[in-house]
């Protein structure tokens, strides 16, 4: 065994006992206590992840002057040598493919939709949309793992697992972050997500987000087994913490402390979900603001009043994510469905955290891990077309929690191909949602093989423009 340095100070520190060693490893490992830095805007988010990248071009970012080059070849001075996916790389072809969807404005905003999201199309006063995004990842998993670690190669803690160590729950009967994931009626053949998605890297364990499944119970063992009461349960769990209590005493390792915190969290989840997934006691007219699907377990629309009774127990950061985004081919066929899996949840989460007083410190994320060419992917026709992948320009937007409602920050040019205005960067994205968190992004860091890392790396500037 290679003894840690709290193994050899707890071993010959005789004396210093299991609770001063624990009040020193609770220091060492988690930031609690030492954030915010400043006082927060938002308590906590709810990012909406729309997994396999949707298109601005058919949704927000409307370029009425494609309409005249339907078919055309898009010029070399727009695409200026950009490295292509090997699904386009070997085309001859770049033909301009308009969105065959109408658009109009929306709000006092003036803000321009696609009549595919005509619920959060009525939304556009509450929304903070940022059509400047832009990342280096051009395929999908290193893109999603960008948008959840700052870092395109696996292994780094989620964007969740910082806010959970750095500020905590505030809810001591459920996890600070909790994952839930959908699969959309648009491509149902998406590219798969990775539990480790959503991992502490190399955070403690304890940070690691919390999957709620979509089929059976939720949480694994949320049920006693037969024969086992409560207060059986409750004596089993002090027992077993007694055990690691000495183990973690005689070898000071990190994840000895984690097993006895995670056990007990799932004591107490035992009592905590059940109330939490019991939509009965929602009204009709709550049930209806998120759609038809609401009621059933794994949809968009389920998750996002999960996602709202969460919030309101104070869980730190949750994270949704919905597949089926990838239209490479046939999209006039798959993106409607797509849009009407989101669009009436997304908005009906917006009105019910407002109803509730919950959206002035909730901050609600939507958007994808890139943006889709303006050129089409493949046969370009009168009524079909399919868009590939684009990390130059894309739009995401934000509501609630601090952010300014009602703008447009960022602008692209007429092919919504390169940005012109205003580049947010995702190591931007992220520190603007820990600063509205209260969370300097420079200050949240933690000290791994002699480094102090932190989610946005040496990077990061806060988009002040989308803050009120």
């Amino acid at each position: 065994m290679n003894p840690t340095r709290r193994y050899l100070f707890s071993r010959g520190a005789h004396g210093l006992g299991i609770a001063a060693l624990g009040s020193l490893l609770q220091k060492d490992l988690a930031a609690e206590g030492t954030f915010p830095n400043f006082t927060p805007k938002a308590k906590r988010v709810i990012y909406l992840f729309q997994s396999g990248a949707p298109s601005q071009h058919d949704l927000f970012d409307w370029k009425p002057k494609l309409a005249k080059l339907q078919g055309q070849e898009l010029p070399d001075s727009v695409r200026q040598g950009q490295r292509l996916t090997g699904m386009t790389a070997t085309q001859a072809s770049f033909p301009i493919a308009p969105t065959i969807y109408d658009f109009q404005q929306h709000g006092q905003s003036g803000a321009w939709m696609s009549n595919l999201l005509p619920h959060l199309a009525k939304r556009t006063d509450q929304l903070t949309f940022i059509k400047s995004m832009h990342t280096e990842a051009i395929n999908h998993d290193p893109a999603i793992t960008f948008f959840q670690t700052g870092f395109q190669l696996a292994g780094r803690p989620s964007i969740g697992s910082w806010l959970a160590y750095g500020l905590g729950s505030d809810n001591k009967d459920l996890p600070a972050f909790v994952v839930m994931v959908s699969q959309g009626t648009g491509n149902l053949a998406d590219q798969p997500l990775y539990d480790r998605l959503w991992g502490s890297g190399f955070l403690p364990t304890r940070y690691q987000g919390v999957k709620f499944r979509s089929i059976g119970d939720p949480v694994l063992h949320i049920q006693d087994p037969a024969g086992l009461d409560r207060p059986g349960r409750r004596r089993f769990v002090d027992d077993l913490a007694k055990l690691n209590e000495m183990k973690l005493e005689e070898y000071g390792d990190p994840e000895i402390g984690t097993r006895i915190a995670q056990y007990e969290m799932a004591y107490r989840m035992q009592a905590s979900v059940p109330d939490l997934l019991d939509l009965k006691k929602e009204s009709a007219a709550t049930l209806a603001l998120y759609g038809p699907e609401v009621s059933k377990p794994g949809t968009f629309a389920y998750n996002c009043l999960l996602a709202r009774r969460l919030a309101e127990r104070g869980v730190r950061f949750i994270q949704l994510f919905h597949r089926g985004w990838d239209q490479h081919n046939t999209l006039p066929k798959q993106l409607p469905n797509q849009c009407r899996d989101v669009d009436q949840p997304s908005a009906g989460l917006l009105e019910d955290l407002q109803q509730r007083g919950l959206l002035d410190d909730t901050l609600v994320v939507w958007g994808g891990e890139f943006g889709r060419t303006v050129y089409c992917q493949g046969k370009l026709t009168a009524d079909n077309y399919g868009r590939d992948h684009h990390p130059r320009c894309f739009t995401m937007w934000l509501a609630g929690g601090g952010t300014k409602p009602g703008i447009t920050h960022g602008a692209t040019d007429d092919f919504s191909y390169n940005i012109t205005a205003d580049p947010v960067h995702v190591h931007d994205l992220h520190a603007t949602i820990l600063h509205l968190l209260g969370v300097d992004h420079k200050q949240l860091t933690f000290k791994y093989q002699g480094r102090h890392f932190r989610l946005t790396d040496v990077h990061g500037e806060v988009v002040k423009a989308v803050l009120s």
